[in-house]
C-alpha cells in the first residue's frame, strides 16, 4: 500500500498528542493535516478532501461526538474516535452516530496504524488510465510525456509523482507540505517551481491557469475538466 496517496486529518486539542500522531504517521508516508478543535477541522474539511478523520471526543467547544453527527449527515469520510479510557458510553454513542472505529487513550501508535490500515483496505483507490486528458493536454504517465498544442513535452519523475497523486483526487487541495511529502522535498520555493513547471506543460495559458490552480492560504488543486 502506497500510503502517501492517503490524506488524514488529525483533530485533538492536546498539542503533544496531535504532534506525536502527525510525526508517526508522516514517518509511515501518510499525508497529514492537523486541527486543534472542531471549528478548525470543519474549516479544513470544506477545502480539502480527506481519506480518514482521527477525532478526539473530549475537546473544548464542540465535541468530537457532535462533529461526528454533523459530518456523517452528508460525508462518507471514515472517522476514528479517540476516547478517554473507560468511557464506554462515548464509544457506543460514537458508533451509533456513524463512527467507523475508536481507540481509547492512551494508545499505542502501532495500534492506531493498524486501525487506519484496516479502514483503508476497504477503500477502493482509483485506477488511473495510462493516458488522461487535463483540458487540452494529453498526459501519458507511463511514457512521461504531455501532448499539448501539437507539442510533446517531457515530465521528470518528481513531476510525474505529484501529477499522479493529484490526478487520483481531482478537486482535492494539496498543501505545500503534502506535495513535499510526496517527493521528499521540504523547501517551499522548490515546490512552487515544480508547480510552475507543470503549469507550463498542461496549461494553454500558464499565467492564468485553468486546471492547476492556487488556493490562497491552502495549497494547490487540480481540475481535470
Amino acid at each position: 500500500m502506497n500510503n502517501n496517496k492517503f490524506h488524514i486529518l488529525v483533530v485533538d486539542d492536546d498539542d503533544r498528542i496531535r504532534d506525536l500522531v502527525k510525526q508517526y504517521l508522516q514517518e509511515k508516508k501518510f499525508l497529514i493535516t492537523t486541527a486543534k478543535d472542531a471549528y478548525d477541522a470543519k474549516t479544513k474539511i470544506k477545502i480539502i478532501k480527506f481519506d480518514i478523520l482521527i477525532l478526539d471526543v473530549m475537546m473544548p467547544g464542540e465535541s468530537g461526538l457532535s462533529l461526528t453527527k454533523e459530518l456523517k449527515k452528508n460525508n462518507s469520510m471514515p472517522i476514528i474516535l479517540l476516547t478517554a479510557k473507560g468511557e464506554s458510553k462515548d464509544r457506543i454513542q460514537g458508533l451509533e452516530l456513524g463512527a467507523d472505529d475508536y481507540l481509547a487513550k492512551p494508545f499505542e501508535a502501532k495500534e492506531l496504524l493498524l486501525r487506519i490500515n484496516n479502514i483503508l483496505n476497504k477503500i477502493q483507490k482509483p485506477i488511473l488510465e495510462s493516458e488522461i486528458y487535463i483540458g487540452e493536454a494529453l498526459v501519458n504517465l507511463k511514457k512521461l510525456v504531455i501532448n499539448i498544442n501539437n507539442k510533446v513535452l517531457k515530465i521528470n519523475p518528481q513531476e510525474k509523482e505529484v501529477l499522479e497523486r493529484m490526478l487520483e483526487y481531482p478537486g482535492k487541495v494539496f498543501s505545500r507540505s503534502d506535495i513535499g511529502n510526496i517527493i521528499g522535498i521540504s523547501k517551499e520555493r522548490t515546490i512552487d517551481v515544480l508547480i510552475t513547471r507543470l503549469r507550463q506543460k498542461i496549461e494553454s495559458n500558464p499565467k492564468n491557469p485553468k486546471y492547476l490552480q492556487t488556493i490562497r492560504g491552502a495549497g494547490y488543486v487540480l481540475w481535470i475538466k
